[in-house]
């Protein structure tokens, strides 16, 4: 059996290799990146340990702010979510925001199915709704990974659509502030990221009933 402390130590030698390399390459790069965050992206994805944020989008520290949790999920009660979506938009002032979730996501599986979890199954209610709400899109496919691949791809765009309802978007929308939210999908299989044409810059693209506008009818 592993010992415990010389794993963890193994890992923080990992780090110091890692400062090393940066230093020698960009002596400069960690006293400017003390001093401020400037991303243009914020990354909501998965918890997933597969789905590493910043490696499979080729950024740097400081380019990219990320919040993950299971299945990629917009929860319009999770505060977690919220805060960093507001600080990401109201104060980072980023231009994108990228849901992205992965092919043959553990949480999209789980809410296909029946077994009782624990906690997390309330979590994944959403997802369950939303394969119930779609099923005729499903009777074609026989195959259980084409199912949930394809679950996995509604996911994600439904993702994008609670972000966009939210009032910290609409309210960037309605500042005038460059944002526009997209939902992509990531293949453990080869690495790749595909987008799944779900891009939202505008009030305008959203059903009315959504839509959140300033009431300007006298007291």
């Amino acid at each position: 059996m592993p010992n415990d402390s010389n794993t963890l130590t193994d890992l923080i030698e990992k780090n110091r290799q890692w400062s090393r390399e940066i230093n020698e390459r960009d002596p400069e790069f960690f006293p400017t990146l003390a001093k401020q965050q400037a991303p243009d992206y914020l990354w909501i994805g998965c918890s997933d340990s597969r789905v590493p944020a910043n490696e499979i989008v080729g950024l740097l520290p400081g380019e990219l702010f990320v919040h993950r949790n299971v299945a990629n999920m917009v929860v319009h009660t999770d505060m977690n979510l919220l805060s960093v979506l507001q600080y990401a938009v109201e104060y980072l002032k980023v231009k994108h925001v990228i849901v992205c979730g992965h092919y043959g996501c553990g949480g999209v599986k789980a809410a296909m199915g029946n077994e009782k979890l624990g906690l997390i199954d309330n979590w994944l209610l959403n997802i369950k709704d939303l394969y119930h709400s779609k099923k005729e899109l499903f009777r074609h496919l026989s195959e259980e990974d084409a199912r949930l691949n394809l679950l996995c791809e509604l996911n994600v765009v439904r993702q994008v659509y609670n972000l966009c309802h939210t009032s910290i978007v609409q309210d960037a929308w309605s500042r005038g502030q460059p944002l526009s939210v997209h939902g992509w999908i990531y293949g453990l299989h080869d690495g790749c990221v595909n987008d799944l044409k779900a891009t939202v810059s505008s009030q305008d693209q959203l059903s009315t009933i959504y839509r959140l506008e300033e009431n300007n009818a006298p007291a």
